[in-house]
């Protein structure tokens, strides 16, 4: 959110500059994003001057451009050709000098010496839209003629300095979201550090209701929607084009003026943070206003120009005949102010956050009133801002409040009642406040101490601090003020320390994290929400699966993920877009799913899975080539090593695991590491092409997903045993093996450590061969063997035994002959 530190100043009698104020803010919650120095006027007119048209001839080589002479006050005039058809001598006209900045949008362009059609201009008389005072670009600007030659021109305009605050406004804090809000929480920081810095109210004591010549009644017809609703109406006002200053705290924050009328409801949103509407009460058929629903699929054409279906729990504005309005969120096309606009009805309201909220989502729509409506406006405000706003209609437009505030009002919202003791803000703070101190905060919040003894206070806490309801809430509230550097740090530290002889799931996670990035890799972190379309189709992740997200913000974070595969493509697509395609990938989450099936009325949670995974992922260049490396690209089979090393670090047992082919709609080829119960540990291959395709991936991409918790239980009973390095020499012994092709060497390992458990210690293939000389549908492994008797040396007899009860085996259950 936009503050403007001058309008700031309007509520708050400080004088500090801008960053520090915004180091305040951020300390006491309201956290700055950034402070920046702004004009109304982008550039703030630099470098444009007032100057007098000495004289004005036709130039030679052209039948549209002059060429004049210019005095802007100081040295000799100037030579400027001008294109404009008004341009005149004796003009007093807006002169951009040599070296100024000139913007359109977010683009510039400098001002430079040049030749146009062979004549040297030194300079540019300007038209009202390229300084961006306007819009037109009719012809140049004609000041009148007692305007001083060589005054700035921001000093005509009368162009201040200002200074944007950013301020990122949390989801609770919605009373902080207007210029008086932040100025408020200010006057509670200032309160009990400078009392004379105060805050400063907008008086609307000269609200008075003139006639009562346009009473338009009002009937809530869903007060659970909308508990409080007031308007007034005021007639004889004209509409017009908002006067300069109202312009300039519109523009400073972002904000597009539209007309006076209009620019005056917005200028009072982002005042005092309670959003207004303003209707044209002659376009109020039947001069009644009904809150209410209307049926389903009720067709409502916006302010915008769409057509919308309604829904029926879609709150809206309506007269004796139609819906002029969706209640808090977005206006009818029809029933807003125009230039024609003599009378209006002026509506100030307090609508349910939840009701605002779900229409919001369910029309895709964010505007300013629903943002705040959806997180809790102050009921109790909703007179005070009326009278303000038609005091400022008033002012800017004319007009007379033609008829009584309408309230209705039927269960008042009462304060929160809090109480908190004076033990537990010790205690929960870590220090002890006096209780002025306590007092004094309290009162700067406008929390109303009811009653107060020796062990502590019961509050009111105000209706516009929805996140206020607890005792805690209000400590904190205190804490912020007080100062949280102003708790000091002790020089003890009390700690209990207990022996856990489970895995430690975080010091295991940081353990592999450092192994991963030491290898080259970077961490991730992907969004829990994403997009419901990913899942379509899927059979390995159906989409009845996904855990659907109730008034998604957007169809692209409607469900949360199955898998952590989408999101990591999505982090590889945006990297391969911005030319950095060689990558090295891992991120730690939960995937989540809904099984239907497992529903139970007794227990809510039982249709939902939640499980963590570790993803990784390669593409692109093993490493970057040059003279010393050559070129090579990644392939599975590093990843291999990478899934293989993991498991080995934390433990896993290889000997107990299987390798076996995987296969789902995800990845083109895979391999799953499961135990010999079955219990699935890794699964790593290749994404297939469709998949990638979905997220506008060209190269291959390799992938694994490490089931941690699985890992977790498999390496509970694991045990790390130290032994003294073998004495005795091992022997290697190498076969070559003519297998069927389908025969994979993970069958090979498999069958060999069946065969020999005791001391055959490592297998590993070293060759394959397939092609010319062998019989079709046949392939050659060359297979290394490690054997070794930690207790003694083995004879040629006892390895040649091995050797022979290996290949008998190989032979029995593969079908393999030796080559």
């Amino acid at each position: 959110m936009n503050i403007s530190y001058n309008w700031l100043k309007q509520y708050i009698n400080i004088d500090l500059p801008a960053e520090e104020t915004g180091k305040i803010l951020t300390s006491i919650g309201l956290e700055v994003g950034g402070v920046e120095k702004v004009q109304t006027v982008k550039g703030g007119l630099e470098g444009l001057v007032i100057g007098e048209v000495l004289t004005c001839d036709k130039h030679e080589n052209s039948d549209h451009l002059h060429v004049t002479t210019v005095n802007i006050g100081s040295g000799e005039p100037l030579q400027v050709v001008c294109g404009a058809p008004n341009v005149a001598a004796g003009q007093k006209v807006v002169f951009a000098t040599i070296g100024t900045v000139l913007y359109a949008g977010e683009e510039s362009f400098t001002i430079k010496r040049s030749k146009i059609r062979g004549v040297e201009s030194f300079g540019m008389i300007c038209a009202e839209d390229e300084i961006g005072i306007g819009t037109s670009h009719a012809g140049i600007i004609v000041l009148p003629e007692n305007t001083p030659v060589g005054m700035p021109l921001k000093d005509y305009y009368g162009i201040e300095d200002d200074y944007l605050i950013e301020v990122d406004i949390t989801p609770n804090r919605i009373d902080a979201a207007s210029h008086f809000g932040v100025a408020r929480d200010l006057a509670a920081y200032f309160s009990f550090r400078n009392p004379e810095i105060k805050l400063n109210k907008p008086a609307v004591h000269k609200f008075n209701v003139q006639n009562t010549n346009l009473s338009i009644p009002v009937s809530v017809e869903a007060p659970e929607a909308c508990p409080r609703y007031s308007a007034v109406t005021i007639t004889n006002v004209k509409v017009t084009e908002s006067p300069k200053w109202l312009k300039d705290k519109l523009q400073i924050i972002g904000l597009r003026p539209i007309n006076n009328i209009v620019d005056i409801t917005n200028y009072v949103l982002h005042e005092m943070g309670q959003p207004l509407h303003a209707f044209d009460a002659d376009k109020i058929e039947g001069k009644k206003v009904r809150v209410r629903t209307l049926p389903e699929n009720t067709s409502f054409i916006s302010l915008e120009g769409t057509e919308r279906k309604l829904s029926a729990d879609d709150l809206m504005i309506c007269d004796a005949e139609k819906p002029m309005c969706i209640g808090g969120v977005f206006g009818g096309l029809d029933s807003g102010v125009t230039e024609n606009t003599t009378n209006v009805f002026l509506e100030s309201a307090y609508f349910n956050p939840v009701s605002i909220r779900k229409t919001a989502r369910r029309h895709g729509l964010n505007t300013d009133a629903s943002f705040r409506f959806e997180r809790g406006c102050d009921p109790a405000n909703t007179i005070y801002v009326l009278k303000r706003c038609a005091l400022l209609i008033q002012e800017v437009a004319g007009g007379e409040i033609s008829s009584e505030i309408v309230d209705v009002y039927p269960q008042e919202v009462k304060p929160f009642e809090v109480e908190i003791s004076l033990q537990k803000i010790n205690s929960l703070i870590g220090k002890t406040i006096g209780r002025d101190n306590i007092e004094t905060i309290l009162t700067a919040l406008e929390m109303k101490i009811v009653r107060k003894d020796e062990n502590g206070y019961l509050l009111h806490v105000p209706s516009y601090r929805v996140d206020v309801q607890r005792d805690v809430d209000v400590i904190e509230d205190i804490l912020r003020i007080y100062g949280y550097n102003n708790v000091e740090i002790g020089e003890k530290l009390s700690s209990t320390l207990s022996y856990n002889s489970k895995p430690d799931s975080h010091r295991l996670q940081n353990m592999i994290a450092e192994q991963l990035t030491a290898q080259g890799f970077n961490e991730i972190m992907n969004n829990s929400l994403t997009k419901g379309g990913y899942y379509e189709e899927l059979t390995s992740f159906p989409a009845e699966n996904s855990v659907k997200i109730l008034n998604a913000l957007s169809s692209d974070l409607n469900v949360m993920r199955q898998t952590l595969l989408f999101g990591g493509l999505e982090s590889i697509a945006y990297n391969i877009n911005r030319k950095n395609a060689d990558l090295k990938l891992y991120e730690f989450g939960n995937c989540y799913q809904y099984h239907a099936e497992n529903k139970k009325e007794d227990e809510t949670l039982a249709a939902y899975n939640e499980e963590f995974h570790l993803g990784i992922w390669l593409t692109g260049q093993k490493h970057v080539p040059s003279w010393a490396v050559a070129e090579a690209k990644t392939s599975v089979y590093e990843l291999k090593a990478y899934v293989e090393n993991i498991l080995a670090r934390v433990g896993v047992n290889r000997s107990k695991l299987s390798l076996v082919e995987f296969e789902d709609d995800l990845l083109s080829e895979a391999i799953a590491i499961q135990t010999q119960s079955g219990r699935k540990l890794a699964i790593y291959g290749i994404v297939g092409p469709k998949i990638r395709k979905k997220a506008d991936i060209e190269q291959e991409v390799f992938y694994a997903d490490l089931y941690w918790e699985n890992i977790l239980k498999e390496i509970k009973r694991h045990h790390i045993q130290f032994a003294d390095i073998p004495k005795f020499p091992e022997v290697k012994r190498d076969l070559a093996l003519l297998l069927d092709k389908n025969i994979s060497f993970a069958d090979i390992e498999k069958t060999a450590f069946e065969t020999e458990r005791k001391l055959l210690k490592k297998v590993s293939l070293f060759d394959v061969y397939e092609g010319k000389n062998l019989e079709a549908g046949k392939k050659s492994y060359a297979v290394s063997f490690i054997i070794q008797d930690e207790t003694k040396t083995l004879t040629d007899n006892q390895t040649d035994a091995i050797m022979k009860k290996l290949l008998s085996n190989f032979e029995q259950k593969l079908g393999a002959k030796l080559r």
